[in-house]
């Protein structure tokens, strides 16, 4: 029997009240500030590289990977770093972090092939449905590749290709976080770990180095512990025999950088409810955080629970999988003006295919005005040159005003934007690396 609509209505309204934190002003500004102080800088590039452009600054990079080295390396005995390619595919981006003493997770045969032309010496060949041609090019190149294997099936493919190829390939085994949602695509139930260990010694040349998880979007630590707890209890509760030959254990990566998730009205749980109503989410001055923790309050939860519930168990290397975190700040984004079709509504000469989705109706992230810089934020529709109306870089600018010709700049565009761009309608912007 469903609900008497007199008991929801009330639920419904108290939802659509809002619940969601805003945006504290002074952290926006201190976030403006940064960007408009170092202005110059993004202006004399577009002196030699018109806009629009994407700007790589490779010392945000070696700053992020020598700051998440050092939380983890203080705290935890034997720790090694793989960024996760897919967050920002650009090669140079690899590159710097390779000369930073990180490895490479890759998911994908394409990602494979990169990360051996680039010379990576440690690699880790994660993600489901990986192709027999993919597994062979992991296995060719043994001394390299470490495969994360993601199901019973890709054993049974694997171990007769190894042995064909006439090589031991070292290998991982992923366990699902969620063993009924849409995560359970990833990897095997936990519980199938002792029959998947006993499935291992059918193949000589299989060798069962290592466990991994992932969780995602983590703005804390505490989904981490949670799994992290669960398997310590799996891992005490096997034999001798099946723990000894654990060398790693990859606890994934996911770490939401620390100025958190900025939001539009319509991105916010209540926003989502009113336009399901077909109401305005809300005005676009209102800004809301969903606050995430620092790196080093991930390195200090993760490491007390990891030596509590994993290391306690067996010792072994634990292995991290950033992307997001590392690469996030590390881009930025610049546009001009290209016409002005009312006070409040100006075309940009690029669209957002540059970014590959609409992320920008939902997420908030500040549009500065670097040709009139100003710490007022002012309300006006920032759209691309796109036949779609969801070509949306932002409803908002920090300027004194804004024109034609003026250069526009979205930060922090590191992760998973530049991997997502498309070919759609118009060119992508080039890519000019600091």
């Amino acid at each position: 029997m469903g609900m008497d609509p007199y008991e929801w209505l009330p639920m419904v309204k108290a939802k659509m009240a809002g619940t969601s934190p805003l945006l504290a002003p002074e952290q926006l500004q201190s976030f403006v500030s940064y960007y408009f102080d170092r202005r110059d800088i993004y202006l004399d590039v577009l002196k030699t590289h018109p806009a629009p452009l994407y700007l790589q600054e490779s010392s945000v990079l070696r700053a992020r990977a020598a700051r998440m080295k050092r939380a983890f390396e203080y705290l935890l005995p034997e720790v090694a770093f793989y960024f996760a390619v897919k967050s920002n595919n650009h090669p140079h981006v690899a590159s710097v972090l390779i000369d930073e003493g990180f490895g490479l997770d890759v998911s994908s045969g394409q990602e494979l092939e990169s990360a051996l032309f680039l010379g990576a010496p440690d690699i880790v060949f994660s993600g489901p449905g990986k192709t027999p041609q993919e597994l062979r090019l992991a296995v060719s190149h043994a001394e390299r590749v470490v495969i994360l294997m993601d199901s019973f099936g890709e054993l049974e493919r694997l171990g007769p290709l190894a042995a064909e190829m006439d090589t031991t390939i070292r290998c991982g085994v992923r366990l699902t976080v969620n063993p009924t949602g849409l995560w359970r695509k990833f990897g095997i139930p936990m519980t199938d770990l002792p029959a998947f260990i006993d499935a291992v010694r059918q193949h000589p040349r299989v060798h069962l180095a290592g466990l991994q998880f992932h969780t995602s979007w983590n703005l804390s630590p505490a989904p981490q512990i949670a799994f992290i707890r669960e398997l310590g209890e799996m891992l005490a509760a096997l034999p001798a025999e099946a723990r000894g030959p654990i060398e790693f254990i990859d606890i994934g990566g996911g770490y939401w950088p620390e100025q958190g998730e900025w939001l539009q009205a319509a991105g916010t749980p209540e926003g989502r409810l009113r336009d399901a109503l077909d109401l305005p989410a809300g005005g676009v001055d209102a800004h809301f955080h969903l606050p995430s923790t620092p790196i080093e309050g991930f390195a200090d939860a993760l490491s007390g629970a990891i030596r509590t519930h994993l290391l306690s168990s067996v010792s072994c290397r634990i292995c991290l999988e950033p992307g997001r975190w590392i690469c996030n700040d590390a881009l930025q984004l610049l546009l001009s003006v290209v016409d002005k079709k009312a006070p409040d509504l100006v075309i940009t000469d690029a669209g957002t295919n540059a970014i590959g989705w609409e992320r920008f109706e939902t997420d908030y992230f500040p549009v500065l005005n670097l040709t009139r810089p100003s710490l007022v934020e002012k309300p006006c529709h920032i759209l691309g040159s796109l036949c779609t109306p969801h070509d949306v870089w932002g409803y908002t600018y920090f300027g004194t005003d804004i024109q034609p010709g003026d250069i526009l700049m979205i930060p922090t565009q590191g992760a998973y934007t530049y991997s997502l761009r498309q070919t759609f309608i118009k060119p992508l912007p080039c890519v000019i690396t600091l």
